[in-house]
């Protein structure tokens, strides 16, 4: 049963347990975590009503959790079993059978079909998808004085690029985003389930037929023969964790350029790149801060901790990240946070989310100079939940601007074009889309967006 404990209160069959939940806990999350370290690098938390966990705080900790999957596997069908179908935290956390909810052969086999065919994403290619693909979303509110840029841009880019990526016939692919949007939105998730199901068996059933040069295609293709279960749950693994984590990593990225003073310089007062504003952003809040449950096979001490059997030990990527054990360490420059996890699950595609990110941080702050914040940067709202570090939304003000767009550089038009399939087992190379010419935008660029560039040797 299901406990009825009020937002923001521990459950009163786990006194002593922290919620992860509610506005409280939203609002100011490092509060949550400091409490948390008086219990030591592991310490007993709520997901939900009723749904005990234990969250691992302790960077070196977190580390022996993840790189240990024979003690800590992640398949959580027996956790699963004993809790109510109505759980709300079940759909981040329920099996399916891909990569991030299996472990040894069966882990390995699936992992190898994503890494093999993000390997043929060629990074050339995909930053002008972006740079297209943000040009259009720019151009639609450009001409106004102000936007929510969670809603009009961060939300969307991550949707259309994987719209792209899995070569989506346009009828098909605005369902697809609408869909996952509505998942994310929480507005009938339950329907919107079902039309992303239903668009993903859609897919399949078209690239079974006429394969492109896409993701579903060179999944397809992969020596290990997905069947189409494993492959629509592979497809909807990839949206999903591409797509979310994404815009909040994009959206918290502008926050802190726009709201942090080490970067509100010119490139005389030395103020840092978009590069390292995205490493402060995965130290201090990434996109995903609670996640990566495991269950341990039996009974386990562990940091001085009893882990019961089954239950789950969650990794809080951000509590790992701000351990005071690390204070000491530079972090301009360092990429050893957690924020995509580690060990045999971490993100396989870091490289392709990192480039879709600064890409699309460089060409709205290039685009609007003069982008600011529209309210006090403590009056935005942030999303409850135990997962993500998500806004509600990220208003700003700007001068208007006419963005163009030419019809010959529509996101639509794009094709990743591959090269003939060579003879070694190694995925053939996505042959680079010639770059377009820079946009005829009057006046100085910003700092942030000349020195990415100059550093890039653009």
């Amino acid at each position: 049963m299901t406990s009825q404990a009020a937002p923001g209160q521990a459950c009163p069959a786990h006194h002593g347990r922290k919620p992860l939940y509610g506005p409280e806990f939203a609002a100011d999350p490092a509060a949550t975590y400091q409490a948390l370290r008086e219990h030591g690098p592991v310490a007993p938390v709520e997901l939900a009503p009723g749904v005990p966990a234990n969250l691992v705080v302790g960077y070196a900790a977190a580390l022996d959790v993840l790189r240990n999957p024979s003690a800590f596997p992640r398949d959580p069908r027996r956790w699963q079993a004993k809790m109510p179908p109505d759980s709300p935290v079940l759909p981040m956390m329920m099996y399916r059978p891909n990569c991030l909810f299996t472990d040894g052969a069966h882990h390995a086999r699936l992992r190898a079909v994503v890494t093999d065919s993000l390997a043929r994403v060629d990074p050339n290619a995909l930053r002008v998808q972006v740079e297209q693909t943000a040009d259009l979303l720019i151009a639609r509110f450009a001409r106004n004085d102000e936007a929510d840029l969670l809603g009009e841009y961060a939300q969307l880019l991550p949707l259309m690029m994987y719209n792209h990526l899995y070569g989506c016939p346009p009828e098909l692919g605005d369902r697809l985003v609408a869909a996952m949007r509505g998942i994310f939105d929480m507005v009938d998730p339950e329907r919107a389930n079902a039309e992303l199901t239903q668009c993903m068996v859609e897919l399949v059933t078209l690239k079974r037929q006429r394969p492109d040069h896409d993701m579903p295609s060179w999944m397809m293709a992969h020596p290990a023969r997905l069947t189409d279960e494993e492959l629509i749950h592979q497809l909807v693994l990839l949206m999903g964790a591409g797509t979310e984590p994404e815009q909040n990593l994009i959206a918290n990225g502008i926050r802190l350029l726009l709201a942090d003073d080490r970067f509100a310089g010119d490139l005389s007062g030395g103020s840092l790149p978009v590069e390292e504003a995205l490493d402060e952003v995965l130290w201090t809040d990434p996109p995903m801060a609670n996640y990566s449950a495991s269950y341990p096979v039996e009974d386990t001490d562990f940091a001085g901790v009893r882990l019961p059997a089954a239950e789950p030990v969650v990794i809080s990527f951000a509590a790992a990240n701000n351990d005071p054990a690390l204070a000491g360490q530079q972090r301009s420059g360092n990429r050893a946070h957690l924020a995509w996890s580690a060990g045999v699950h971490s993100c396989p595609a870091q490289q392709q989310a990192r480039l879709i990110a600064s890409v699309a941080m460089e060409k709205i702050l290039d685009a609007l100079p003069d982008m600011r914040l529209a309210v006090p940067v403590d009056e935005l709202v942030w999303r409850p939940g135990p997962f993500h570090r998500a806004l509600t939304a990220l208003p700003v003000r700007f001068t208007p601007v006419a963005v163009p767009v030419q019809p010959d550089e529509s996101p639509g038009e794009t094709r990743w074009n591959v090269q003939p399939t060579p003879s070694s087992s190694t995925p053939p190379a996505v042959t680079s889309t010639p770059n377009p010419q820079p946009s005829p935008h009057e006046g100085r660029r910003p700092w942030w967006s000349s020195l990415a560039r100059f550093l890039r040797g653009r």
